[in-house]
């Protein structure tokens, strides 16, 4: 069954993520859920992660200070 899942990601990520999967002729969503599929795996074969992945990682820095999930709740935008 497929859920809806609200992301908020930098807007020029986005853009790129949305061209590699234009390119790959996949959709975004498929391209999340393949890569959580991959680091959720209980198979350490499947969790090898493709490099352009690998290479995103750790690209965005965050506010320690700043409590994220309270972004993520209704009135606290």
């Amino acid at each position: 069954m497929d859920t809806k899942l609200t992301l908020k990601l930098n807007s020029d990520i986005i853009e790129e993520a949305k061209l590699y999967t234009k390119e790959s002729n996949t959709s975004l969503s498929k391209l999340i859920e393949n890569y959580l599929s991959v680091i959720a795996s209980d198979n350490p074969e499947k969790r090898k992660v493709n490099p352009i992945v690998k290479s995103l990682t750790g690209i965005i820095t965050l506010d320690d200070k700043k409590d994220y999930r309270k972004s993520y709740t209704i009135g606290n935008n």
